[in-house]
């Protein structure tokens, strides 16, 4: 702030920013933070760097002369809380401090004594909210569990679909489980529909996916395993034939051989036979020379 805002700033010493009085019930205390974690710790905001801020059941003031009025959640942006955030004039969400309304401000209802559609909705309204949501989720008060207003120069009207362009956000009703309570919730989507996770959520999720990564990892190294195993096998398989052809080879040659040598020792006989029939001839022709038949004697 400049010394002349300083100097101009209403006073607001008389103002109470806190009453340290807890009135929330547990289902809401939950929800709020459900609506305020994962834009921390997941959502990258609205683009382009711009800071923003997301509280949950702390007060917004509007005028000076006014109490604060204590939404159930809002979302502000390109703002930024004070480095020395404990001082008085930076506890709470001072309109001339922040020089903004929040462009989004949430009621859950829990009973019907809020005024959440009628003197809330008005007060919004008049700060100039852009989106005004009511969640009421046992319909207490209103028709439907969630109900959307958008302001336009004559005040809110009503939006047909959750979705907030100003934002580069939506909301979503939500069956599941956070921190260990199965209900259905308000949630956070992108500008594209998807569900914004909780910071464990996404944690949650790298961990699955480190896993996976890591079971696809042990899957390939097996793979991999069972492929040099059947290479192993198939080149034992091949040495098999291998050997299996030279002890096929060598029986044929000893084969051939034995053959060769059968072929050899007929070829001899023959030849023996073929000798001694020869001089068989020539004993007979001798012997008939000399006047001796065989044939007739």
């Amino acid at each position: 702030m400049t010394q002349s805002s300083v100097d101009t700033a209403p006073a607001i010493h008389h103002l109470i920013t806190e009453d340290d009085t807890p009135v929330d019930n547990l289902p809401s205390e939950k929800q709020q933070r459900l609506l305020t974690e994962p834009l921390y710790s997941v959502w990258a905001g609205p683009g382009d760097g711009r800071p923003f801020l997301a509280a949950a059941n702390v007060g917004v003031f509007y005028q000076a002369r006014n109490p604060a009025i204590v939404p159930d959640m809002f979302l502000s942006l390109d703002v930024q809380v004070a480095d020395d955030w404990w001082q008085k004039e930076h506890r709470s969400y001072f309109l001339w401090e922040f020089g903004k309304p929040p462009e989004l401000v949430l009621e859950i209802v829990s009973n019907r004594e809020g005024g959440e559609d009628d003197n809330k909705k008005r007060i919004y309204e008049r700060m100039h909210v852009n989106y005004y949501v009511i969640y009421d989720p046992l319909q207490q008060i209103m028709a439907d569990v969630l109900t959307v207003y958008r302001r336009h120069d004559t005040g809110y009207t009503r939006m047909e679909l959750p979705l907030f362009p100003l934002l580069k956000l939506g909301l979503t009703l939500w069956e599941g489980t956070f921190e260990d309570k199965h209900d259905t919730w308000l949630r956070w989507t992108d500008e594209h529909g998807r569900l914004i996770p909780t910071g464990k959520e996404r944690a949650d999720q790298a961990e699955a996916r480190a896993a996976q990564a890591a079971l696809q990892v042990q899957q390939a190294t097996l793979q991999a395993e069972q492929a040099t195993l059947q290479a192993e096998q198939a080149t034992l398989q091949a040495e098999q034939a291998t050997l299996q052809a030279e002890q096929a080879n060598a029986s044929a040659v000893q084969e051939r051989q034995r053959a060769e040598q059968a072929t050899l020792r007929a070829e001899q006989a023959e030849r023996r036979l073929d000798e001694a029939q020869q001089r068989a001839a020539r004993l007979a022709e001798l012997l008939r020379q000399a006047g001796i038949d065989l044939e007739h004697p």
